[in-house]
């Protein structure tokens, strides 16, 4: 979604020749150019080291399953944001973590950076009341890639 009104004043944007960068919304009231905004979230593959196994979490009723994920604060760096996810919804602590890649979601204009975080083991699972459900599987070559779109087939043949 590109923005329409200035996000300080509520002024219309325009669009005015920026050098070097073509145009761009611009406040005629700020006489500032207003970028973009969007949300940056962390979304995890999470394996567990000593079985080689990664979590799926089902959450807010939904019927299927996810990744790990969640927002990233206000000046959180995104790796604090995995290791603070993890914990937050798992309980369990990370010890390394690796960048895959992002993708932009539009339907919500949300920047997921996809990880992948190892934990030890699974002894501190404690999962929270985000969480309505998790399973199990086993790692699949799609995830060493951040390419999830096959996690459910690859849970359902577990």
């Amino acid at each position: 979604m590109i923005e329409k009104f200035c996000h300080e004043c509520g002024t219309k944007l325009m669009q005015k020749e920026l050098e070097n960068e073509g145009t761009a919304p611009f406040c005629p009231k700020c006489e500032a150019f207003r970028f973009p905004m969007y949300n940056v979230a962390v979304s995890m593959i999470v394996i567990n080291k000593q079985t080689n196994k990664i979590l799926l979490i089902k959450q807010y009723g939904k019927d299927y399953y996810v990744l790990v994920a969640g927002y990233v604060n206000r000046t959180e760096q995104l790796e604090h944001a995995v290791a603070r996810e993890i914990k937050e919804e798992t309980g369990m602590t990370v010890s390394s973590i690796k960048f895959n890649r992002t993708q932009f979601y539009e339907p919500s204009d949300v920047l997921m950076c996809n990880f992948t975080a190892f934990v030890e083991d699974d002894a501190d699972f404690c999962p929270n009341g985000e969480i309505d459900a998790y399973q199990v599987c086993r790692k699949a070559p799609c995830f060493s890639t951040g390419d999830i779109r096959h996690v459910r087939r690859i849970c359902v043949s577990n």
